[in-house]
């Protein structure tokens, strides 16, 4: 049979086409710089180094180092970023693929990219995971758009005048502020800590080094712990004469202009990817933010600011976990420019920094030079805060030594609440369990390391939640005793005994797990405000006319290496929204607490407790005054890496103590997954471990490398498990 007699005839216009073979585009390399090596949007550690790809002669003068291209990987198309343009390849010419298309102009200028760069190798990253929370998504429209803005030009005159209209208050607030205020302005790298006065007085401090740097011609970087802060740090911007990144009109499409930018994870994406975009510019000066502006792409000389430096807050939690105290610092090393941390309470890592008298090898610490208020001004901003420990109750003949708020709190809050609202503070919500000495009640402690010790199961010896070891023969470092007994922490119940002790007073409950929740803000009148930490309501238009730290207790049994330090910011904190001594204000710590945190608070001298903890710290070779890391994942996994890095057989195996070596390994010990871990990931996660790897300053960048290569090889191998790192943990549980 024929062909055609088989062919099934075709309708009008439904033939089938007949397509001429598309040709493909002639490509030429570019005649300068034809390499383009891009850091692709790869999160695998083995994968981290960039990716050799040719430029398009036509592509060539848009394909600028900095700018996002798209190419091929592997069997996918991945975005990426221009790292540098190269003459010559460093893999075989005949490989190489061509950079599909070029996405954006320059996001990420030269010196970012030396940042993102000595972020990555300090950490124990790549530049692909320091990019992935730096550098936020790209809007395209925001581009064209952005453009249209301009930069103020009369900013370094504005912020001189706001440092005129703030000297006054520094004078009184720092001492030798002309040194501190010359510090900032000056050229080369400095490195300050700055202790405030309580109430708005971090937050004008914080204002006044932005505006001084700015005058000086430096761009201003501020990091905060929330939003909450960030909102009030832009209210007292405002009152100096700087105003906001926003449009310039009432139109939508009215360009945008103004001194200072807002970068934040909690705003949208378009609003943080042009702030970032102007930033990049050149177009905005200052920013403020959240963690997220620690990576805020400013050039040339700049102010790197961090208040509360020791917030749990400012830990990434994306790999490699970098802190914004760690990556402030070190950019304004590479900036040459100046590092600021103030707050109420000054961390360990702070008191070490303001002691050191030499350099150190760790790019994210080192010496610096420490500010404090005058003592005349501390005196009159802090209003006079009671004690009412065991001690002090029998010393008043107070029938009610032991209950939660004892008579002598209970007319001193009355008094209070005949003029305005007083502040209540308590733990968060909750229970926990931990072992203290059944003499003495003082948390039970490692012989080993000085961790906390935890139950593992009835019958048995307790052991360290740090290094593993069992408690077997363990003593009472502070009386002798040898017996353990629970103690179990909260808050619950406190609104019904409150209820019962101020009859007919309104109460309010302030807190995230409440049904009102986080309250910002409360009427000047006789209230009762019941608050956790953090979540402190501010009176408007006045203050509280007394503050009450109750269940101070609880502190005695914190488990977290920065325990003490942490109660200490959140009791002040608390107490800064309080009245001052010459408002009448009054605030109470009721309860036993170790006597440094107590002393601390009362003479609002942060220096008392940081000292003390950095003394401990040297004693017991803890951080800051050694390097660490926290391994973790699954046990076989956390054993190959720890004696591949040297640390149980090689040549870190040990670290030196008082002429003695000692393990430089704290465990393993177990470490249960999340709650959010799904089944799947469970099964994988089986006989989970951590250790901590303890190793000399001067040896902490090189412990990050290694760590790096460790784990860069155990994901090339496909090895089964979990393994992950974080290099300068804020706590070792």
């Amino acid at each position: 049979m024929e062909d055609d007699e088989v062919m099934q005839p075709a309708f009008d216009g439904m033939a089938e086409r007949k397509r001429k073979p598309r040709r493909k585009a002639q490509r030429v390399p570019a005649a300068t710089l034809p390499i383009a090596r891009v850091v692709l949007d790869v999160q695998a550690t083995h994968l981290g180094q960039p990716f050799d790809y040719l430029v398009d002669a036509r592509q060539s003068e848009a394909a600028q180092p900095g700018c996002l291209v798209r190419v091929r990987f592997g069997a996918q198309r991945v975005t990426g970023i221009i790292w540098e343009r190269a003459e010559r390849p460093e893999s075989s010419s005949h490989t190489l693929r061509y950079v599909e298309r070029v996405l954006s102009p320059v996001v990420v200028h030269d010196q970012m990219r030396r940042d993102i760069t000595a972020v990555a190798d300090a950490y124990g990253g790549t530049r692909a995971n320091i990019v992935r929370v730096a550098v936020p998504t790209r809007v395209a429209r925001i581009e064209a758009a952005q453009d249209r803005g301009s930069c103020a030009v009369d900013l370094r005159e504005r912020s001189a005048q706001a440092c005129t209209q703030l000297g006054p208050f520094l004078a009184r607030a720092v001492e030798h502020a002309h040194a501190l205020a010359e510090a900032i302005q000056t050229e080369g790298f400095r490195s300050l800590v700055l202790d405030t006065l309580p109430g708005t007085a971090p937050l004008r401090c914080l204002a006044y080094a932005m505006c001084r740097a700015l005058a000086s011609g430096k761009t201003a970087v501020a990091i905060l712990p929330g939003m909450r802060e960030t909102w009030d740090l832009m209210h007292v911007l405002n009152t100096c004469g700087l105003t906001a990144f926003a449009p310039t009109g009432d139109d939508t499409d009215s360009p945008y202009g103004g001194d200072v930018a807002v970068l934040s994870a909690t705003t949208t994406p378009a609003e943080r990817y042009r702030a970032y975009y102007a930033v990049t510019n050149g177009q905005v000066k200052c920013v403020i933010g959240t963690r997220s502006a620690m990576y805020a792409p400013v050039s040339g000389r700049a102010l790197f600011a961090v208040m509360d430096d020791d917030a749990y807050q400012y830990a990434d939690g994306f790999m490699p976990y970098a802190n914004a105290r760690g990556v402030c610092r070190l950019r304004a090393s590479l900036h040459e420019g100046t590092f600021l941390a103030l707050g109420q309470a000054r961390s360990v890592l702070s008191e070490w920094e303001a002691s050191a008298r030499t350099g150190c090898e760790p790019p994210v610490a080192g010496p610096s030079t420490a500010f404090h208020p005058p003592v005349d001004a501390t005196r009159a901003a802090v209003p006079p805060i009671r004690w009412l420990n065991r001690n002090e109750l029998a010393r008043l003949a107070d029938p009610s030594i032991g209950a939660r708020v004892p008579h002598t709190a209970v007319r001193v809050l009355s008094r209070a609440l005949q003029s305005g609202p007083v502040l209540l503070s308590i733990p968060e919500d909750g229970i926990t369990e931990s072992l203290s000495c059944a003499q003495c009640l003082r948390q039970a402690r490692c012989l080993r390391c000085s961790g906390p010790l935890e139950r593992v199961a009835p019958g048995t010896a307790p052991r360290c939640r740090w290094c593993g070891a069992g408690a077997v023969g363990w003593h009472c470092r502070q009386c002798g005793g040898d017996r353990f007994r629970v103690i179990r922490v909260g808050a619950a119940g406190t609104v019904q005994e409150l209820q019962g002790l101020f009859r007919g007073i309104p109460i309010l409950v302030s807190g995230k797990h409440q049904p009102q929740g986080v309250v910002e803000q409360v009427q000047d009148a006789p209230l009762i405000v019941v608050a956790a930490p953090g979540a402190e309501p501010r009176v408007r238009g006045g203050a509280y006319r007394a503050v009450a730290i109750l269940d101070a207790w609880t502190s005695l049994y914190e488990q977290r290496i920065d325990a003490r330090i942490d109660v200490l910011r959140n009791w002040m904190r608390a107490m800064s929204l309080c009245a001052s001594r010459t408002d009448g204000g009054q605030g109470l710590l009721c309860g036993e607490t170790d006597p440094l945190i107590a002393r601390s608070l009362m003479t609002w001298d942060a220096r008392v407790l940081a000292q003390a903890e950095l003394q401990d710290r040297r004693e017991a070779m803890l951080p800051p005054t050694v390097g660490a890391a926290r391994v973790w994942g699954r046990r076989d996994a956390v054993a190959h890496a720890l004696h591949e890095i040297g640390v149980l057989e090689g040549d870190w195996a040990t670290i030196e103590h008082d002429g003695q070596p000692i393990p430089a390994v704290l465990g393993p010990v177990p470490f249960p997954p999340g709650p959010t871990v799904d089944a799947r990931e469970l099964e994988e996660m089986g006989d989970r471990v951590k250790a901590v790897v303890l190793v000399p300053l001067e040896r902490r960048g090189e412990l990050a490398v290694r760590l790096r290569t460790a784990v860069a090889r155990h994901v090339a191998a496909r090895e089964g498990g979990e393994l992950r790192f974080m290099v300068d943990p804020k706590d070792l549980l």
